[in-house]
């Protein structure tokens, strides 16, 4: 034995564990070995996560020890039998196995890793065949509950509870219920479950059954499912019908809600249906004659009958004579006026109009009304209080840009043209005048009794004044004016006696180079006057210009009279001058022979 084999030789080493008390040797080593052998083939060769049969062979306080046929038993925590409170000594259970041999020696097994193994192989086996299982609904969760699916937990969205809407989840609870699998993941091993997909399979096969059985024209019990805008959804009893808005009733109907209401019983006919997108069409007026048939006698050509405005459209209004029969009054039937009417201005929905039945066509179902018939027409005589140059008062209903229209009586009016507002003033829009509403005076100017056109005037009340403005404002006279408006080509001038004259732009310059301004009192002098026309034209420039002109003249006749007065003393002196010089003449002859007679 070397020095190293000494420090680690321990006590007893050379000890032959082979040999008994009596120091006789009980087995040669191929025999050891031979039972070694034999000894470990009554073990199980078990591997990690196998599911195994197990038995209880004890049970602690905390712990149930299971035997599986290995070299050891196996521990699994009590917490995993709470749902088998009778568990006893000799029982036989599935386990799976998780540690052949934890880090402490131990074999570790699990009989909920077994059941959730197993639950999972269940569940991909129904999520293939489709088949319906029964889970416990365990707990509640956000969006939805937990349900124990074979010992496993699965998701049930709230979505997926029933066909209607659920906000109480908490009355499902503790609850057990058939599902059926509608999605899995295998990587997590997730499931999600559905009892909403066994109601629908259920109305699904209700639906077959009844789609099958229908029959166009088929009365049918339903219950109204939900009212929307444009009808209600009636329940067949496992099948939704649609019950159109106006199939509900004969008269018409704004909303369904003014005469059905949710949870609401009622027969109802079978209009239409398709068996392919399962729809079917639900009448209930049907159920009752069509107003049309009854109406014979009830109402005849011209008859007064009463009703409710029930459309308005822009050529007239619908009213509702009786239940399901409706008139249209024409907007040519409203008034005996020409003038265009509007519909939707005058009639109201659910206003109660009179009106005469002027037609009915019963096979097209279609009826005339008249507003306007209730009255005599009062252009029969139109003549005889309205005639030509009568004067008159009446009430602005309109104007347009070429005219104010005029009623004097209902169904009695005219137009007053822009250019017969006034005599003075021009107007670029009638409204400058008068506003609708108001009162105006007017004289009829012409009368169309055949096609009621009636001409008024405004202006001709009074005489016309141009004539009289001749006189007043001829070519180059001089008048006080104030600058009313500016406009594109010049400006307005307000001249006595309310007159208006046009004052083109380049004679709008004054003296000082400015241009007048509005509202600026000036001098302004007449160019031209058209009675006929109507129309003055005016300047200022030319004011201050022939001012200048005058000056300028003046002050010519001034030079001129001076030169004249010049000239002619000029020549006075030059008259004096000269008879001066001749008497000089000869005194200087004289004058010089005595000086030549002395040299």
């Amino acid at each position: 034995m070397t020095e190293n084999q000494n420090i680690n030789a321990t006590a007893h080493d050379d000890f032959d564990w082979s040999v008994d008390k009596r120091n006789v040797t009980s087995y040669s080593k191929e025999d050891q070995k031979m039972y070694d052998a034999q000894y470990d083939k009554t073990f199980t060769n078990i591997e990690e996560n196998t599911l195994l049969n197990g038995t209880v062979v004890g049970l602690t306080k905390t712990d149930v020890v299971v035997n599986i046929g290995f070299k050891s038993d196996g521990l699994i925590s009590l917490n995993e039998f709470r749902d088998m409170p009778e568990l006893a000594i000799g029982d036989s259970i599935e386990v799976l196995v998780v540690d052949k041999e934890d880090r402490n020696g131990q074999l570790l097994l699990s009989r909920k890793m077994a059941r959730q193994h197993r639950a999972w192989d269940r569940i991909v086996e129904v999520y293939k065949t489709g088949e319906i299982v029964q889970g416990y609904v365990t707990s509640k969760t956000k969006g939805g509950l937990i349900v124990d699916l074979y010992g496993m937990e699965t998701f049930l969205p709230g979505s997926q509870i029933d066909v209607k809407p659920v906000t109480d989840y908490d009355q499902f609870v503790h609850r057990t219920m058939e599902f059926k699998v509608v999605k899995i993941n295998e990587i997590i091993k997730n499931a999600v479950v559905s009892h909403k997909a066994l109601i629908e399979s259920d109305i699904e096969a209700q639906r077959s059954v009844i789609i099958g059985s229908l029959e166009k024209g088929q009365v049918l019990e339903g219950t109204i499912k939900n009212v929307t805008d444009f009808g209600a959804f009636i329940d067949l009893g496992g099948l939704d019908g649609l019950l159109y808005i106006t199939d509900i009733s004969w008269g018409r109907v704004n909303h369904p809600s003014e005469v059905l209401e949710n949870g609401q019983k009622l027969n109802v006919v079978v209009l239409d249906f398709d068996d392919e997108k399962k729809r079917i069409s639900l009448g209930l007026k049907q159920l009752t004659p069509h107003p049309w048939e009854s109406l014979e006698g009830n109402v005849k050509e011209g008859d007064k009958v009463k009703g409710k405005v029930v459309n308005i459209e822009d050529y007239g209004a619908f009213i509702e004579v009786l239940p399901g029969i409706e008139g249209l009054v024409h907007v040519s039937e409203i008034s005996w006026s020409n003038q265009p009417i509007n519909a939707k201005e005058y009639f109201k929905l659910g206003d109660e109009h009179e009106a005469i039945v002027v037609s009915i066509d019963k096979p097209e179902h279609k009826m005339s009304l008249s507003i306007k018939k209730m009255t005599d027409d009062p252009w029969s005589n139109i003549e005889q209080k309205y005639g030509v140059d009568s004067r008159h008062t009446g009430v602005v209903k309109n104007i347009t840009p070429y005219g104010v229209f005029v009623e004097l009586e209902p169904g009695i009016g005219g137009m007053i043209h822009i250019s017969d507002l006034s005599w003075t003033k021009r107007f670029n829009n009638p409204g400058e005048f008068t506003k609708v509403g108001n009162e105006v005076e007017c004289v009829v100017l012409s009368l169309e009794s055949d096609t009621r056109k009636m001409s008024l005037g405004h202006k001709q009340i009074e005489d016309d004044p141009w004539s009289t403005f001749e006189t007043v404002f001829p070519i180059g006279s001089q008048h006080e004016g104030v600058v009313l408006r500016k406009e594109d080509k010049g400006a307005i001038i307000q001249l006595q006696y309310g007159l208006e004259a046009f004052c083109p732009t380049r004679h709008l310059k004054k003296e000082d180079e400015k241009m007048a301004g509005v509202d600026e009192t000036l001098q302004f002098i007449v160019l031209e006057f058209d009675r006929n026309e109507k129309r003055i034209m005016v300047s200022h420039s030319k004011m201050w210009e022939i001012m200048k002109e005058d000056e300028k003249e003046a002050e010519r006749q001034t030079r001129n009279a001076e030169k004249e007065a010049t000239a002619k003393t000029v020549k006075n002196i030059q008259t004096k001058v000269e008879k001066a010089t001749l008497g000089d003449i000869g005194a200087l002859a004289d004058l010089k022979k005595k000086m030549d007679g002395g040299n």
